[in-house]
């Protein structure tokens, strides 16, 4: 998008738009893009390539993840702008498959081409002789952020129940979310069950959806609310972690129990810790966002979030890649060593440059555009989440490859989904001249 769009966009900005919820949008992202770039701890040694994670080399870092964790602030501004959606699709009188096909489409779009980049790259990869173990730790830690288009598709798919919810009963409705949460936990824990413990995918970021509801109908305002909202959520993650089975980091480190996968009750606490920090900056925030320079900014963030999102993990091993080619140049210095924690900064600007360049080809497809088509019928849009949250949990958590090859129906099932039941036409797909 050029700045001249930004700029036309950004004079169109109606004085009713709350301005924090896309600033929000913007930190959360970028603080996932660079915790990423982080964490993904990668050393070749003997022409061999590792990838370790910097939380298990440098375990004080993972009281970190209590910042660093911001999925709860993405879903908080999710919910404010669900509900703002839902409503104003309501008022015009759309229902939920004509609402559900246009998220969908504005969520799914920017991933068919990533889904399709990395089938080719491991059947070509396996075809010319490549590790199935390399190309799947390769496919699995680029695909790694579809978890959670995954978890936030199934969210968004049952946005006009919650909101109903919500509406009738208010707080009680997140209270009883938060019960159910816990209920989940305890029996998905106990019985060592994790299939049980998958529910909460739905419950907890459910859950923390219901608070931009709060937020946008005004539940959260003053600071007393807002501190009240930390403080308790602060002290039930800290009691769960202190006294229960729950670990310190709130990403996965290979823990027996882990906090994000499946998604636990501690990530709801969590974030009802951050919201109310959060939000409690609110007013400040909106002072320095009236300013033309940090408006266009978050815009031209907001403008490529997705494409940015996707595609940053696959722009590191890119350079991986690019790095294997040269006998593992700039990837000697042993992981958490001071030369390395010294170079982070050049490491962080390299794998940005070519995020850009990545933006600069695959953005184009979050470009907005009018859909007019009639309204489809409920099992298109249904049986199209259905398909998308689980091929993407599936990528998510094991890649695309195994020793038996590529496993090609994960990647081929949302991209068939999305469009044999036309949710993205394909003509959306073909470049713009």
């Amino acid at each position: 998008m050029d700045a001249t769009t930004i700029s036309r966009l950004a004079a169109a900005t109606p004085d009713t738009r709350n301005r924090v919820v896309d600033f929000y949008r913007a930190i959360a992202i970028g603080v996932v893009v660079l915790g990423h770039w982080l964490m993904a701890a990668v050393v070749v040694r003997d022409g061999d390539v590792s990838l370790a994670n910097t939380l298990d080399l440098v375990k004080p870092m993972q009281g970190m993840t209590w910042v660093l964790q911001v999925m709860p602030l993405f879903f908080l501004v999710g919910g404010y702008a669900n509900a703002t959606s839902w409503r104003s699709a309501r008022a015009k009188g759309d229902g939920w498959a004509i609402w559900q096909r246009a998220r969908l489409r504005r969520l799914m779009t920017p991933v068919l081409p990533l889904l399709l980049a990395w089938l080719c790259i491991c059947s070509v990869g396996l075809a010319a002789g490549a590790s199935p173990d390399l190309l799947r730790t390769a496919s699995q830690a680029a695909l790694v952020p579809t978890w959670f288009l995954a978890a936030y598709v199934l969210v968004v798919a049952v946005a006009p129940l919650t909101l109903a919810l919500w509406e009738r009963f208010g707080w009680w409705s997140f209270f009883v979310g938060v019960a159910i949460a816990g209920t989940v936990d305890l029996v998905s824990i106990s019985t060592d069950s994790i299939l049980v413990g998958f529910l909460n995918y739905l419950f907890v970021w459910a859950s923390v959806h219901q608070l931009g509801y709060a937020w946008r109908d005004g539940a959260l305002d003053g600071a007393v609310r807002r501190i009240a909202l930390s403080a308790n959520g602060l002290a039930a993650v800290s009691a769960l972690v202190y006294f229960g089975p729950y670990p310190v980091s709130m990403v996965g480190t290979g823990q027996p129990i882990e906090n994000s996968y499946p998604a636990r009750v501690t990530l709801l606490f969590l974030g009802m810790f951050q919201i109310g920090i959060a939000l409690l900056a609110e007013r400040p925030l909106q002072t320095m966002l009236q300013r033309p320079a940090a408006w266009k900014a978050t815009i031209a963030v907001n403008a490529r979030i997705m494409t940015l999102y996707l595609w940053h993990m696959t722009a590191m091993l890119g350079l991986v890649g690019l790095s294997l080619a040269f006998g593992g140049r700039g990837l000697h210095l042993e992981p958490a060593s001071g030369q390395w924690w010294a170079t982070r900064p050049v490491w962080f600007a390299i794998c940005a440059i070519t995020t850009v360049a990545l933006i600069a080809v695959f953005g184009r497809l979050e470009d907005p555009s009018v859909d007019l088509r009639p309204a489809p019928s409920v099992w298109r849009p249904v049986l199209a989440t259905i398909s998308v949250c689980g091929g993407l949990a599936v990528m998510a958590k094991s890649g695309i490859v195994s020793a038996d090859g590529v496993h090609w129906i994960w990647p081929v099932l949302p991209v068939a989904a999305m469009l044999l039941l036309r949710v993205v036409p394909v003509r959306a797909l073909h470049p713009r001249v």
